[in-house]
């Protein structure tokens, strides 16, 4: 029962991996698969024509009469085209091949990255970053070998195997049946075995090199806190560990491409000893000439080399059957999530959606593996143009309430509705990229006059004016190059150029000096407009933005109140000063 449960999750998951190979590119696919076979029959029709021409040659010189009556052009004339369309199918084969499979790679790569784009897949990329990571790229560069190291060899190899098949069937069909049956069976045979008994040491061989790379990289990021807490001989044992499992799964699988070589050596030499045996027993009675002879014997010995190109694909299967587990639930078509924040055109059923930047209606958010909610029973409606603060105790959910209106958190139940939001979080997020194109983040097409136009209201165009290479400069990992307040003020600018109603805004101004902090909360009041602010904060000056603070506790929102009443400048007075 297990096993029938097994192997039906094993076609399944097989099938929505198959899908978007087929849907990719389908025609391509099955002209690299066609022109595969075409190359090694060409292969094999030149080998067996060549040893056919020289046999015959020979044995019609040994008679003056045959010698000039043997036509030699037209033998000569089909070497020649074999081995010009030996070469060009297998040109094109691996032109078609790779272009096809590295273009179904590419996309599979796109649609996992907008998988992981969806709610909660930030904070699990945060979590696990080398795992994705490794599913993003390894994984995906595994599924390669389904198509290039076990379909298309497999297409030639049968392929072959019927061409060899039909030749000897023209010498007489039993011996063609038999050679035709011989090479299924012991070359995918030979490809089988080898297959299951590589599949635990690949997949061993995978979560090594896994484990090493997560390790190795640790090592390297935190070896500072790794010194200070006493840990970096423990990170380096760890790191070794993981090298071990890797060379044991190394050489157990090196000992199995070793017998792997020999079986299919040994079944090419019975081959070509059973078509021998057989086409001289053709010969002594005269059924066949020695030319023929010496077509069946080169046919036979070649039929057996494209079956030997799946030994690769069969040390790669456990790999491949690895990444396809891992990767088929991401291809699943995903059901929709219980709440999911929407524009305001579907922002509320209940009222006019269109009167409101942001409503949530009696949401509830749980996060990833806890039944405790964050948020319980929460509402809340922004009128466009509105500024709101947030404010209450850390721990009180404003930041998840910021996460759940940008849509990084579904909500669990309830209803959440908003115009399209950017979100700045407490976190200067840069990348080891241009200036340029770390600002390009928020709007892909923007010129570098419209940059310079967001930099200046941001307050850093001088200083990247003043770099040596402006807007090319680079930055490291991080935005390393440019100090918290540049840095802050890039992703304010960023912010700036994405074209949205609705700014989230996470403290924004944590962590700067006072001078700083006023002039980019400045600069921020000033673009904003009449863009609606939703401030997280437990400072006075981000606050002091708000025409209106929210106050929450434990998930839920304690007080409503607008500028002007005693209790709002009595909540303001109470936050962080300066």
């Amino acid at each position: 029962m297990k096993a029938a449960v097994a192997r039906g999750s094993y076609w399944r998951d097989l099938r929505l991996v198959l899908r978007p190979f087929l849907a990719g590119q389908p025609r391509p696919l099955l002209l690299g698969g066609l022109l595969a076979a075409l190359t090694a029959l060409t292969g094999m029709a030149l080998l067996g024509l060549s040893g056919w021409f020289i046999t015959a040659t020979a044995l019609a010189g040994l008679h003056a009469a045959t010698a000039f009556t043997f036509d030699v052009f037209m033998p000569s004339a089909g070497i020649r085209l074999l081995a010009l369309g030996r070469t060009g199918s297998r040109y094109g084969e691996r032109l078609v091949t790779h272009d096809a499979t590295f273009a179904v790679l590419a996309a599979l790569r796109v649609q996992l990255f907008r998988g992981w784009a969806k709610a909660e897949a930030a904070r699990a990329l945060l979590m696990r970053p080398a795992r994705l990571l490794f599913r993003l790229t390894s994984d995906i560069d595994a599924l390669e070998s389904l198509y290039l190291r076990l379909f298309v060899p497999g297409v030639a190899a049968l392929g072959a195997a019927v061409l060899a098949g039909v030749v000897l069937g023209f010498m007489h069909a039993g011996m063609g049946l038999a050679l035709l049956s011989w090479l299924v069976a012991a070359g995918w045979g030979i490809a089988l075995a080898v297959a299951r008994r590589a599949r635990r040491p690949a997949m061993k061989r995978a979560h090594a090199i896994e484990a090493l790379r997560a390790r190795a990289v640790d090592l390297v990021a935190g070896q500072a806190d790794l010194v200070m807490a006493g840990r970096i001989d423990a990170q380096c044992d760890a790191v070794m560990n993981a090298d071990m499992h890797l060379a044991r799964a190394d050489l157990a699988l090196n000992r199995l491409d070793a017998a792997a070589g020999f079986s299919f050596g040994c079944a090419g030499t019975l081959t070509l000893v059973g078509t021998l045996l057989a086409v001289g027993a053709l010969v002594s009675e005269g059924a066949i000439g020695a030319p023929a002879a010496a077509l069946a014997l080169l046919v036979a010995l070649t039929a057996t080399e494209p079956f030997a190109a799946l030994r690769r694909g069969a040390l790669d299967a456990g790999r491949t059957w690895l990444a396809i587990r891992r990767l088929s639930p991401r291809m699943a078509d995903e059901a929709p999530a219980p709440a999911s924040t929407a524009d305001a055109g579907d922002a509320g059923d209940a009222g006019d959606a269109g009167s409101f930047a942001l409503r949530l209606q009696e949401i509830t958010v749980t996060h990833q593996g806890s039944s405790t909610p964050v948020l319980s029973g929460l509402s809340l409606a922004l009128l466009p143009g509105e500024r709101v603060a947030l404010v209450g105790a850390s721990g009180a959910g404003k930041s998840t309430l910021l996460a759940a209106v940008a849509g990084e958190i579904a909500p669990r139940s309830g209803r959440a509705g908003a115009r399209p939001a950017c979100l700045l979080t407490q976190r200067t997020e840069l990348f080891q990229d241009s200036l340029r194109d770390n600002l390009r983040l928020a709007s892909p097409d923007a010129t570098d006059e419209q940059l310079h136009a967001v930099l200046q209201a941001a307050g850093l165009d001088a200083d990247v004016r003043a770099m040596p290479a402006g807007l090319a400069t680079r930055l490291g990992e991080a935005g390393l190059g440019l100090s918290g307040g540049q840095s802050r003020r890039l992703a304010l600018a960023r912010l700036m150029l994405r074209p949205v109603p609705l700014w989230l805004l996470d403290e924004p101004t944590e962590a700067l000096d006072t001078a700083t902090a006023h002039d980019v909360l400045q600069r921020l009041a000033r673009h904003a407009g009449e863009r609606t602010l939703l401030i997280a904060t437990h400072l006075r000056r981000e606050a002091a933005l708000a025409d209106r603070i929210v106050c929450m506790d434990k998930g839920r929102i304690v007080a409503d109140l607008r500028r002007g009443g005693d209790a709002f400048d009595a909540v303001l007075r109470s936050l962080r000063p300066d």
